[in-house]
């Protein structure tokens, strides 16, 4: 039978989960070298519990019980077990079972299941991961239905069955109750899915940022060191729960003393009370028996500010993984290694367990993440400045475990924040992360400053290949307001967070300098606002005249914002103080427009305006303040209009299984490997045909008796054109005739094509049936490792591609998505009547591009599509030409069951 290291072994099915309190258990396949484990296990399981599982006294396992339990050819019979630190913490497995209930093999597609979860892990969401995980490997076996044998009073078990979410049925046969489950997801199955992934990584860092204890191991006696400044931080941010410092030089015997005045210990298992939370600053080498002390004393998280891992190179990028593995051994999560710290400014937490160098932030409604410690010292620095405060701050470094996905799913409930700010330097898994952002973006605004293209050093993430356009149309498609630096960072999150979001583009400006007045004007231009003239209080205005001038600009239906301008004032009675007054005190007479104020040399008017509980924020430029309100009044239309994600159409027409045949016989002809087949026409058409995507039959014409053949089949009227690469979609360059109504007319152009641009062998030139004139048009689908699959829409032609103009949306695309696609490119006018020309079949449009996206949602191996030219006529389209790739399907790491990303 199998082992861990036999070929066979299904490696595949090993992942970790994140739990309902937040600690992580590991599900492997159970294998023959686990009968000890078994043994252990099941001596800790009590009666009660056992008699729910064999519905019989069953007080100890039998040999044949252990040996029936541990051996399985993971077809037929699978099992799987949740593990915490190598021991068992409950176990699922299935028999497959043919309709007598009896024993079966393939094409039975039922199985029955038992699940049995130890006592004290009850209560955590065990069965309900193992559930999902068992229920993805039987899909994955051909299973399609599980039935269970449940006794009624076994409730709790009973409740993970019919809150999963799948379809089933429920019958009380012979004292026991029957359930039977359809495996196929379903939109409840995944809802439920994703609910508990949420609750459950929120709740991983809630015990991350908002500890009972913390112990900080590597201080030094010296106060020097990465460990005594985060232990000076944590003590002088006045953190409400125990504090401990961790000194492994110090000599035994003389524990308790005090490090910084805080109680100090010679290892953290000497330390006589719970410790939540360990700050981690010892060389890399001695962190693994750190790691060991903290999960034997059930530690529940760990901030490691060590170096020396994936950023030092291979050697320390296998020193990273092995920590990841050791750390989630133990049921425990990981901010780092290479970590900037965290801080968490709630009054009944107050924890800076971080390197800042700068004065610890006061709170405020901003949630704040970085990858860069250097860049986070830059936010934390600006926003002290602005007079800005924070809800919670992470700097996670190398980002091994805790990424920005998980902040995301905390921040997406956390009461204390109101914005959420982040600088990514990877995305990580894309798919989860648009997931994630749109539906926190629903409630509250997300603004991202994304880093370089390339991977950092030590972040096992792949890069994209997209240019920064098409990286910023998928952010904005879920909601994201993307910046370009960690200035414009701070600017609209310093907005977002103290005035409320625009209804609208129209914005009032007004002020005491003419010229800084017009030049916001112009900015507001520039940024697709709609502002109106400026108005000029003149260099005489008093801050009263501000005040009245401001309140009746807010109270006005035809504004949406309003941004102020303000220099130096020529007279000495008014003073920065009296202006921030004047202004907040209109601003809180008419609540519900944003107010942003643009300065020249009044740095005391920002430290003004940044006090009390009314706060309005300042800028030194016009620029930046109309920056800000522009991606304001952008997010605002977003929420409006797209904060619902719309749905994906099913179409009864769709052959999912046809084409999974198809793709498997494809690419079992052409063997193993990574490589990419691009599929022959007729495959290709085949593929999309069972998609109710319809290609334009093409014919060869080598010669130009055979065109005449291809044409008389066809019927006239025909199109000619050559496929060569060089002319292929270049119209511009003559080779397409179209509309050639006779055989002479065919002839004469097949003359003309070989005469002026080459011989028929390089020219390879086709027939097709002429189709309804219209406007020509370029549908994609591309892979990208970091992005995923990537539904790409534009205009055919030269221009457009010069230009650029091509739009973007994450796949799987939804019926808002799409229509939101071909209405975003510049040529967009082109589809809906412009200068007088008729509007074309947009509706048609659209559900050509749910069906592509559908096809490569389906379908991972689906690596690329390209259908050139889309012709979409005033009514229905034509496709003409496609060009399909194909590949070994490549990881989906948001599908299937809830997984931590692998190491």
């Amino acid at each position: 039978m199998t082992t861990a290291s036999d070929p066979a072994y299904p490696a595949h099915w090993e992942a970790d989960v994140v739990l309902r309190d937040g600690g992580t258990a590991r599900i492997r396949p159970i294998t023959t070298e686990d009968a000890g484990r078994l043994v252990s296990f099941y001596d800790q399981v009590s009666d009660e519990s056992k008699y729910y599982r064999f519905f019989a006294p069953h007080p100890r396992l039998s040999d044949r019980d252990v040996h029936r339990f541990t051996h399985h050819d993971y077809v037929d019979r699978v099992g799987l077990a949740a593990t915490v630190g190598e021991e068992f913490i409950g176990t699922v497995r299935y028999d497959r079972i043919g309709p007598d209930g009896r024993p079966a093999s393939a094409p039975a597609d039922e199985a029955e299941v038992a699940f049995l979860v130890q006592d004290a892990h009850q209560g955590r969401g065990v069965a309900s991961a193992l559930l999902e995980h068992i229920g993805a490997v039987a899909r994955e076996r051909g299973i399609r239905r599980f039935a269970a044998e449940v006794l009624p009073a076994n409730t709790k078990m009973i409740k993970v069955f019919t809150d999963a979410g799948y379809l089933q049925k429920r019958s009380f046969e012979d004292g026991s109750v029957h359930l039977t489950l359809d495996l196929e997801p379903t939109a409840e199955s995944l809802a439920v899915q994703r609910a508990r992934e949420q609750r459950a990584e929120a709740r991983s860092v809630q015990r991350l940022l908002a500890p009972g204890s913390v112990a900080v191991v590597g201080v030094s006696r010296s106060g020097a060191g990465v460990g005594a400044a985060a232990l000076r931080n944590l003590r002088d941010s006045g953190f409400r729960g125990h504090l401990f410092a961790v000194n492994e030089a110090r000599a035994p015997g003389i524990e308790g003393d005090l490090l910084e005045g805080v109680r100090a210990y010679r290892s953290l298992r000497d330390i006589d009370a719970p410790v939540d939370l360990a700050v981690v600053a010892v060389p890399a080498e001695r962190v693994p028996q750190v790691v060991a002390d903290c999960g034997e004393r059930g530690v529940q998280g760990l901030v490691v500010l060590s170096a020396g891992y994936g950023e030092s190179g291979p050697a320390g990028l296998d020193r990273q993984r092995e920590l990841v593995r050791q750390v989630r051994s133990y049921g425990m999560r990981l901010i780092g290694p290479n970590a900037f710290g965290v801080i968490n400014t709630a009054p009944d937490v107050g924890l800076n367990a971080s390197l800042a160098p700068v004065p610890a932030p006061v709170p405020g409604r901003i949630g704040l993440f970085t990858q860069s410690g250097a860049i986070g010292i830059a936010l934390l620095s600006a926003l002290l400045r602005r007079g800005v405060g924070l809800s919670s701050f992470v700097s996670a470094g190398n980002r091994a475990d805790v990424s920005g996905n998980d902040i995301l799913q905390y921040w997406y409930e956390d009461e204390a924040t109101d914005v959420a700010l982040m600088y990514l330097e990877t995305l990580g898994n894309p798919r989860k992360f648009t997931r994630l952002a749109r539906r926190t973006a629903a409630v509250k605004p997300v603004v991202v400053a994304k880093g370089g293209r390339h991977t950092p050093a030590g972040h096992v993430v792949p890069g994209t290949r997209l240019p920064e356009a098409t990286v910023s149309a998928l952010l904005r498609q879920a909601g994201v307001i993307r910046v370009d630096t960690v200035t414009e960072l701070v600017d609209v999150g310093l907005l977002l967070a103290s005035q409320p979001v625009p209804a609208g583009p129209r914005v009032a400006i007004l002020g005491n300098s003419e010229s800084l007045g017009f030049l916001t004007y112009d900015a507001c231009l520039a940024q697709g606002l709609r502002p109106g003239a400026p108005l000029d209080l003149t260099t005489a205005a008093s801050p009263a005249d501000f005040g009245r001038a401001v309140a009746a600009a807010l109270a006005d239906d035809a504004h949406d914002a309003v941004v102020v301008t303000a220099i130096p004032w020529v007279t000495e009675e008014a003073g920065a103080d009296h202006l921030a007054d004047a202004l907040r005190d209109a601003v809180a007479a008419h609540p519900g427009k944003p107010v942003a104020v643009v300065h020249v040399e009044l740095a005391e008017l920002v430290e003004s305006l940044s006090r009390a509980d009314v706060r309005i924020p300042a800028y030194p430029a016009a620029e930046r303040a109309v920056r800000a309100v522009a991606e304001a009044v952008r997010y605002g239309q977003w929420r409006r209009a797209d904060a619902e994600s719309g749905h994906v159409p099913e179409y009864e027409d769709i052959d999912e299984a046809g084409a999974a045949a198809q793709l498997a016989r494809l690419l079992a002809e052409v063997g193993g490997g990574d490589g990419v087949l691009t599929l022959a026409e007729a495959d290709a058409a085949a593929l999309l045909a069972r998609y109710g995507i319809r290609v334009l039959l093409t014919l060869p014409a080598p010669t130009v008796d055979a065109a005449v053949e291809a044409a008389g089949a066809l019927g006239y009227p025909v199109a000619l054109k050559t496929t060569a690469p060089h002319l292929r979609h270049r119209a511009d360059l003559g080779g397409v005739r179209l509309d050639l109504a006779g055989e002479a007319a065919l002839r004469r152009a097949y003359g003309e094509l070989t005469g002026l641009l080459g011989s028929p062998a390089e020219l390879l030139p086709v027939v097709q049936a002429m189709v309804p004139r219209g406007v020509d048009t370029v549908v994609r689908s591309v892979i990208d490792p970091a992005a995923g699959a990537v539904l790409s829409f534009g205009l055919a032609g030269v221009a457009s591609e010069l230009l650029g103009d091509t739009a973007h949306r994450i796949v799987p695309a939804t019926d808002r998505d799409v229509a939101g696609l071909i209405r975003s490119i510049r040529t967009a006018p082109l589809l809906f009547g412009w200068r007088g020309s008729d509007p074309v079949d947009t509706p048609a449009l659209e559900e050509l591009l749910l069906r592509l996206s559908r096809l490569v949602d389906d379908h991972p191996e689906v690596v690329g599509v390209t259908l050139e030219p889309v012709v979409v006529a005033t009514e229905g389209l034509s496709v003409l030409s496609a060009t399909v790739r194909i590949a070994r399907p490549p990881a989906r790491t948001d599908l299937g069951p809830r997984t931590l990303p692998s190491y």
